[in-house]
């Protein structure tokens, strides 16, 4: 039986920076100013009690070491602690640095860590009761730009819920900023890596051109995209959510539907995500004549080779989000070794100049939307180092992006990385869809995910 419990909230209050810092106007890049982004993303971490050596207190408080760092972080990442305003005549966003701090909520929970699962995985029960109201979601202008909840687990542990503007971070970024305030928890002068604003490199100035296609943000070709999406026409009650686990032996299952010399380049992360938008494509009974796309973030700080480079300590959103499209026959019919295929030349066709197109774009077309419609969404979340965290105590023991709060963290499906109960590497993979396609979703994966593959079975009704 799943452990249930409730939180005694204490009153929030605002932390600002420990000593005085610039009052100035910030502005964000255009990659940071995208209206899809308009939105507070959410990570919750879990540590346990004890001392990571043993010249540490072991009797500290967690709540008040975190409250004390995070004043300190926010001296070196002093615009957090500041608010977004908007600018005529189009919007643009800036930060106003006014030290008016961010929000956190101290909190103690009737639970031991250890009752929330060993190992400890998604989905985390009563997850709302580790994260502090932040009221819409939404509504990021004039408002806290991070909102802390320091949770303590009796018998030791807490958990640490942060809601974010995604304006001012992605996932890479906050990490960073989380790091930075774990460094000074335990005593360090200064963080070890020291922020670096620098938004001007990904915002457009002279001569924009808009040199390649960029289909996140272009309507679908067959007509009026939506109108029979069931992504977009079920209502919430009748939509479910639900994590898939894919360890060594389920990734190896996969790889061997497809030729092996593509199989052994192909990483972990493209395999899954060609598997998945197949069986999820399938499962949403899509007309074989509609197109479909899979689209998924990519982190431009190592594709952007231009002078000068995007620096270590850069905090923005660096991210710009390539897109596979084909029909929903086509995907569905072919060998898994197709779909492989799309999902890595849209991997590899983000260059240096891909980034600067995008950027060129967001400014000429005013930040548009991102266009949902038919379309796989994937964050990977794998690779931002959320478990090397440490305050102080030890590593993060569980971390993730729950579906919670704002509706992209639903529609938004965030690979994440965990181990499994004999200690294997494993990618969870959230998955938001109407009850009714849940079933026919979790059949299919399961067919590829076991060896040996039944090739028959994983035939579409298309």
């Amino acid at each position: 039986m799943a452990v249930t419990f409730t939180t005694r909230r204490h009153e929030a209050e605002l932390v600002t920076p420990a000593a005085p810092t610039p009052r100035e106007l910030k502005y964000l890049s255009d990659i940071d100013n995208q209206s899809t982004l308009r939105f507070y993303a959410t990570i919750v971490q879990f540590f346990r009690s004890q001392p990571a050596n043993h010249n540490q207190r072991p009797h500290r408080d967690p709540v008040a070491a975190i409250r004390s760092a995070l004043a300190e972080a926010l001296v070196y990442y002093y615009p957090v602690a500041g608010r977004l305003r908007e600018l005529p005549p189009d919007g643009r966003l800036v930060v106003e640095c006014t030290a008016e701090g961010v929000v956190f909520v101290e909190a103690d929970a009737d639970v031991s860590l250890a009752q929330l699962g060993e190992p400890l995985l998604p989905p985390y029960p009563c997850v709302e009761e580790l994260l502090c109201d932040l009221g819409d979601s939404g509504v990021v202008v004039g408002n806290p730009l991070a909102f802390f909840q320091v949770t303590r687990f009796s018998s030791g542990g807490f958990a640490v819920g942060v809601h974010f503007c995604h304006n001012m971070f992605d996932g890479f970024g906050l990490i960073q900023f989380i790091e930075a305030v774990g460094d000074l928890a335990r005593g360090e002068a200064q963080p070890t890596m020291l922020p670096v604003w620098e938004r001007e490199l990904l915002t457009s100035h002279d001569q924009p051109r808009i040199t390649h296609a960029n289909l996140a943000y272009e309507p679908l070709s067959n007509g009026a995209a939506g109108t029979d999406d069931a992504m977009q026409m079920t209502r919430p009650g009748d939509m479910v959510g639900r994590y898939f686990f894919f360890g060594p032996a389920e990734i190896a299952a996969m790889r061997s539907n497809v030729p092996a010399e593509l199989a052994q380049s192909s990483t972990v992360f493209e395999i899954l995500a060609a598997a998945v938008w197949r069986c999820r494509t399938a499962a949403l009974g899509y007309a074989p004549d509609q197109r479909v796309r899979f689209m998924f973030t990519c982190n431009a700080r190592g594709r952007w080779k231009r002078h000068p480079p995007i620096p270590r300590g850069y905090y923005g959103n660096a991210m710009v989000w390539p897109v596979a499209e084909t029909t929903a026959a086509e995907l569905c019919n072919n060998p898994l070794g197709y779909t492989l295929q799309l999902v890595r030349k849209a991997k590899f066709d983000v260059n240096d100049e891909y980034v600067r197109s995008a950027v060129d774009m967001m400014a000429l077309r005013k930040w548009p939307p991102l266009v949902t419609e038919q379309t796989y969404l994937v964050s990977s979340v794998t690779a931002i180092g959320a478990d090397k965290i440490d305050f102080g105590w030890s590593k993060a023991v569980g971390s993730g992006i729950p579906m919670t709060g704002h509706i992209m963290l639903k529609f938004v499906s965030c690979f994440m990385k965990c181990k499994n109960a004999d200690g294997e590497d494993c990618t969870v993979v959230p998955m938001y869809l109407p009850v009714t396609a849940m079933d026919k979703f979790a059949a299919q994966i399961s067919v590829w995910s076991k060896k040996p593959a039944n090739k028959k079975a994983t035939r579409s009704s298309l």
